[in-house]
């Protein structure tokens, strides 16, 4: 039996799709260590509120 996606699971998933997509063109630009320090790094400045939108300057 398989349900159909709910619209927030929709768009994560297309969020996901977008990531996958990045990560990939990074790691053939600049490896695997460059991408995943540039994903760990993200993902910390959020857990900071350090994202372009919460800037104040």
């Amino acid at each position: 039996m398989q349900t159909e996606l709910t619209p927030e699971d929709k768009s994560k998933d297309e969020f996901f799709a977008r990531l996958a997509s990045l990560s990939e063109e990074m790691i053939a630009k600049h490896g695997k260590e460059f991408s995943m320090g540039a994903l760990v790094l993200a993902a910390r400045w959020i857990a900071e509120g350090r994202t372009a939108a919460n800037k104040t300057s």
